[in-house]
């Protein structure tokens, strides 16, 4: 509950890791004990996850006939995350009742175009960048140009596991009703009283038959004759896809001549039909283009706006707190799934604060940190988005390319007078062929006019600094020791703001991704109580 994440937030064993740090100096002294206190305080040991196991089930529902392989048109780490997230999402909507999806920083479109063609949602993908919601729309017509494949072969996966088990035409809601969410299926209620409310009126039959309906439609189809194969395949797919989800078939694309008038009647019909129908109505995913803050108004965006779950993947800085902000703020908005990322991106009420004038921040969040003027700063959050299970299994720091960042920033600020800058590096690493290129093109990018350094005077700075090599990569694997419970102290943060709001039946954590494939893998998901669904 609310109390138990304030406790985590600011929980200390002073007796067991008081020798940490030099009482006096305050300097570090004892590396292992600091291992062992920054493990003690990361996400897996506070147990504050809740098991993505035990939400599955507890949510449970009719489960989605072929399944796609992601990783047919995705690489291996989007799948994984497409994958993972999209069921979940599927199953906190079925849950609600809900047929529409706001993805917040949708980007190129994989989860919204997924989410769209495998689970038949309304997906509206929401992006500031107009170049993201332009690749959007040619990823996904790329993706609707092959989607007839994929299908088929997951529907031929999937054939042979229906003959030996019957398709139920009904999901009955009576083991729900039986057995509600509880502490055992870890979707406790903030507030007991409103534990039952969770649980809505069955909203799964009518999916299950719609199911069924769709299977039917896909035999008749294989009935047909050869001759009116091909356009028969083509028309089943117009049951599973947008209305521009596939080019307009032409009968220049094989020998059966011209399409007679009958059968472009019997298309239109069939297509008409398919648009009406239950299980097709809400496939539709449309990329749009709009900067998102705290204050948006989503109907301004989305005109035909109803009871919908909002989600975002990996949605940067502040975009993920503002995320959970508009679904505190809207009564439409009635679940959320968010997985942040580019914590270093975050703005702070308690940083800087003579140089910002904004009045929303992405943190703190929770009234509990705000009340304690809490602070990071930007060196705690450019560590909080390393990656230590992936240093762990031997995925090491890139050591020369920030031993080349720490030079050149000396180098900037001793030669320029430099201490401060709006302006970014970049991957300019992987585009150098040496320190001195490296250093060249970096001013530049910088603006900074690279002829009051001679070529010199550069690699003297290399050889000044190169034997601390090694230090810097010790004071990096310290930093990532760290990471996670600073990662932690952003979550909690999130999760206590949920906590705080009398409107929310349950929220919580729960780790989503495998943290290799994946570093920033804990979502936040929040579900409004019943009298607000």
């Amino acid at each position: 509950d609310g109390a138990s994440t304030k406790s985590l937030l600011f929980h200390t064993d002073d007796d067991r890791f008081s020798d940490v740090f030099c009482e006096n100096s305050k300097k570090l002294i004892n590396v292992h004990l600091f291992a062992l206190a920054a493990k003690h305080y990361s996400l897996p040991n506070l147990g504050v996850c809740t098991p993505l196991e035990e939400i599955l089930e507890a949510l449970r529902g009719d489960s989605q006939g072929a399944s796609i392989k992601t990783d047919e048109f995705m690489n291996n780490k989007k799948s994984h995350e497409v994958q993972a997230m999209s069921e979940l999402v599927d199953k906190i909507a079925k849950y609600c009742g809900l047929k529409q999806v706001i993805d917040i920083g949708s980007g190129k479109g994989y989860l919204s175009s997924f989410l769209s063609m495998q689970y038949n949602l309304k997906v509206y993908g929401i992006d500031s960048s107009k170049t993201n919601t332009n690749g959007a729309h040619e990823r996904n017509r790329k993706l609707k140009k092959h989607w007839k494949t994929y299908q088929s072969r997951a529907r031929a996966n999937s054939e042979t596991q229906r003959l030996e088990k019957p398709i139920k035409n009904e999901i009955k809601c009576k083991a729900i009703n039986e057995k509600p969410l509880n502490n055992n299926s870890s979707l406790q209620s903030q507030d007991q009283g409103t534990t039952q409310d969770l649980v809505p009126a069955c909203v799964f039959t009518e999916v299950a038959v719609s199911e069924t309906s769709k299977q039917t439609e896909i035999n008749l189809a294989q009935a047909q004759s050869d001759e009116s194969k091909l356009s028969e395949e083509t028309l089943g797919i117009l049951n599973v896809l947008p209305a521009d989800a596939v080019e307009v078939f032409s009968s220049s694309h094989c020998n059966y001549g011209e399409v007679c008038e009958e059968e472009k009647a019997r298309r239109k019909m069939a297509f008409i039909r398919a648009k009406e129908s239950k299980s097709s109505e809400s496939n539709l995913y449309f990329p749009l283009t709009s900067y998102v803050s705290a204050e948006t108004e989503l109907s301004d965006i989305i005109t035909d706006l109803e009871d919908c779950i909002m989600v975002g993947l990996h949605t940067c800085g502040d975009l993920a707190a503002n995320t959970l902000r508009i679904f505190t703020a809207k009564p439409e908005i009635k679940a959320v799934c968010s997985v942040g990322c580019c914590y270093h991106l975050l703005s702070e009420q308690y940083e800087n604060q003579e140089d910002c004038t904004e009045e929303v921040w992405g943190f703190p969040m929770c009234q509990y940190l705000k009340d304690k003027g809490w602070c990071c700063g930007r060196n705690a959050r450019m560590s909080a988005c390393l990656a230590l299970e992936r240093v762990a299994v031997g995925q090491m720091l890139p050591t020369e390319s920030l031993f080349y960042r720490a030079v050149l920033q000396v180098i900037i600020e001793e030669i320029y007078g430099v201490t401060k800058s709006d302006r970014h590096v970049g991957k300019i690493f992987s585009k150098s062929s040496s320190f001195l290129d490296y250093v060249r093109k970096s001013l530049k990018k910088l603006e900074l006019d690279d002829s009051k350094v001679s070529h010199s005077c550069i690699m003297d700075y290399y050889e000044k600094y190169k034997h601390r090599m090694n230090e810097l990569e010790a004071f990096n694997m310290l930093k990532v020791v760290l990471a996670p419970c600073i990662e932690v102290l952003i979550l909690l943060d999130r999760l206590c703001y949920l906590k705080e709001q009398n409107s929310i039946a349950w929220s919580g954590l729960v780790k989503l991704f495998d943290p290799v494939k994946s570093p920033r893998c804990c979502a936040v998901i929040a579900l409004k109580k019943q009298s607000c669904l």
